[in-house]
């Protein structure tokens, strides 16, 4: 007996050991924030992806009820181009079968995050849809989180299996009615009112669940997903146990004075769960890639540059850029018409984006944000992606690891600066 205690004891560290290379963990360093996936510093170069055909919506592409080998087919061809543009996470809604996780990473070596949209778009109460979700209201909060915690429960010992995310820019949603994209109204009381009345409880709700999810599975980061820093006071009272902060953002070439702003609002790890740029311009009316690898990089930039240890802000663990693939079905989603129409309209206004913006006219093209351009669909509702400049512009950006020891602000703005756009544009003519 005396000669099993040692042994026992090894193997006890040797599972202990195991189950923490396993977690994904957020640290924090000193004033900087990393996230460590298998005991490792890991920098998110993410991507937003989902399988929707042309002629098809978000709700109806089903490529999860095909046959197995027509998925493995469709997920392959995707995530062969991912992977060779050294992306290493996908951003995914729930829905996705956690088989398809763990194939995904074993076959391809991309984790994902998944995400549950947390009554973003509405709600089924006692048998009605709801398309405004009350957060305040106790029946919907019992149903959300009694959702999130079953999602846990489901996907926590899922190989692959990178963090859960709470919500998709709900702070907007509080103001808009459909699901399409719109402008955010600029009076100050009407934000307020907004802020204390519908935010508050969603962000307090948002928090309980995201304790509630971690004392069921310790090893996966709980993020919520903000648009832009709208209602940051709040969030910063209501959100302690949230362990990153994912933002849709899209302010043009430059985030700005976002990273300092959270660091000294919000101490938590930012994560970019949306940005990026259209490749459309709204002025000539026609595609324009040079334009939106150019803001695409510019964001990178930031993102490494704000990365732990460099000497910025290092709150950074990096983002998802928006998006793989043209969103055909977008403009008249709410309808569910048009998705076999690549429109050409733009849904709202940004000035951040200057080579197309007009004062007063919108400039933002949501059926063209993909950095691959898609292709007909086939007999088994499957189609092929014809890669765009930005793709091989972050083709070059995801090859570059900013944790490297040598690696500093200047090492990587010099590492931009050579970033060749119109040799990209020339790669993406002869696809």
């Amino acid at each position: 007996m005396e000669r099993l205690i040692p042994i026992l004891l090894m193997f006890s560290m040797v599972q202990s050991t195991c189950t923490q290379q396993q977690s994904v963990q957020v640290v924090q360093v000193e004033n900087d924030h990393f996230l460590y996936v298998h005991g490792e510093k890991f920098m998110v170069n993410g991507m937003n992806w989902d399988y929707v055909p042309i002629g098809t919506n978000s709700i109806n592409d089903q490529l999860w009820d095909k046959s197995d080998e027509i998925i493995k087919t469709g997920l392959d061809a995707e995530m062969i181009l991912l992977k060779n543009m050294h992306v290493n996470a996908i951003r995914h809604y729930t829905g996705i079968p956690a088989k398809w996780i763990q194939y995904i990473y074993e076959e391809h070596g991309i984790y994902t995050m998944l995400n549950h949209s947390f009554g973003r778009y509405g709600l089924t109460i006692d048998g009605q849809w709801i398309g405004t979700t009350n957060y305040a209201d106790s029946t919907t909060q019992k149903i959300l989180v009694d959702e999130v915690l079953a999602l846990v429960n489901e996907y926590k010992d899922t190989p692959g299996l990178l963090l859960y995310l709470l919500g998709n820019e709900n702070n907007y949603g509080l103001f808009w009615d459909g699901a399409e994209t719109e402008n955010i109204p600029n009076e100050e009381e009407k934000k307020k009112f907004v802020g204390e009345n519908r935010a508050r409880p969603m962000y307090a709700l948002m928090n309980e669940a995201a304790k509630r999810m971690k004392s069921i599975d310790p090893n996966h980061p709980v993020a919520i997903c903000n648009g832009d820093i709208l209602f940051l006071d709040i969030i910063a009272d209501e959100c302690s146990d949230v362990d990153i902060y994912g933002t849709n953002t899209y302010r043009g070439i430059s985030f700005g004075d976002m990273f300092d702003e959270l660091k000294k609002k919000y101490n938590k790890p930012v994560l970019f769960t949306e940005f990026g740029a259209d490749a459309f311009n709204a002025i000539s009316m026609e595609e324009d890639q040079i334009a939106q690898a150019y803001y695409m990089t510019g964001n990178w930039q930031e993102i490494y540059k704000n990365a732990g240890g460099l000497g910025l802000a290092g709150n950074c663990i990096g983002g998802f850029t928006f998006q793989f693939s043209d969103g055909w079905w977008k403009f008249g989603f709410d309808q569910r018409a048009f998705a076999d129409i690549h429109d050409n309209n733009a849904s709202w206004s940004n000035g951040g984006y200057l080579k197309d913006y007009i004062e007063g006219e919108n400039n933002m093209n949501e059926e063209w944000f993909g950095i691959c351009a898609k292709g007909p669909t086939d007999e088994r509702g499957l189609y092929a992606l014809h890669p765009r400049a930005a793709y091989y512009a972050l083709q070059q950006v995801h090859s570059m690891n900013p944790y490297k020891n040598e690696n500093s602000v200047e090492k990587i703005d010099r590492f931009f600066e050579s970033i060749d756009l119109e040799e990209m544009m020339l790669k993406a003519a002869k696809d």
